[in-house]
């Protein structure tokens, strides 16, 4: 199975992912891990990639698509896959359908005015993965899964976040459209709790 997330960043696709990812036994693909282990490697890539990203803009499409490609080819995706983070705009999902046709669709829809608070308030475990929200962990930098740092991600800051959306609502949300005509699209609605949108997630997929 195939599966595509959409939705505006913020909306949940990494966690859903997740659960996705182990109740089907599949692989989660997300670009913005792949972008950060580039980063992470230190080389002119990850330094070009770095600047863009913190600028709250996309990458490239022939970059990013040539990257997916690569990784959809790995023995792993052979009986399919999670897609989070691509296709980003039509282009992108032109190109995905020419090498590796998705089955399913999930926009999880969420109000973009909910967003900002959502986004700001994340912090990411250096060492589990994990990710939490200030609403529910208050303060503290210390991972309440393994006790690790929690870090701030360079593009949660709200300038960064604010343009995130723009670029979302310009670029990918033409995506919705794009998909309804495949007829391959499921709306799933992503303000409610984890367990309640992954319910929702589990019934479109069977």
């Amino acid at each position: 199975m195939k599966i595509v997330l959409l939705g505006a960043p913020g909306c949940g696709k990494g966690t859903q992912a997740s659960h996705i990812a182990d109740r089907y036994n599949l692989p989660h693909i997300s670009t913005g891990d792949i972008f950060r282990e580039i980063i992470g490697s230190g080389t002119e890539l990850g330094l070009e990639i770095k600047r863009i990203i913190d600028g709250g803009n996309l990458c490239p499409d022939h970059l990013t698509v040539e990257i997916v490609k690569q990784r959809l080819a790995k023995p792993d995706c052979r009986k399919g896959y999670i897609l989070d983070g691509f296709p980003r705009n039509i282009n992108q999902a032109i190109a995905l359908e020419e090498f590796s046709s998705p089955d399913v669709v999930l926009n999880l829809h969420i109000e973009l005015d909910k967003i900002e608070k959502r986004i700001t308030g994340r912090r990411n475990c250096t060492k589990c993965g994990n990710s939490f929200h200030i609403d529910f962990i208050g303060n503290t930098m210390r991972c309440p899964r393994c006790g690790n740092q929690l870090m701030i991600r360079d593009d949660d800051n709200p300038a960064s976040v604010k343009e995130r959306l723009r670029v979302y609502a310009s670029q990918t949300a033409p995506l919705i459209e794009y998909y309804e005509k495949l007829n391959k699209i499921s709306t799933i609605d992503a303000d409610k709790t984890i367990a309640g949108v992954f319910e929702q997630i589990v019934k479109v997929l069977g």
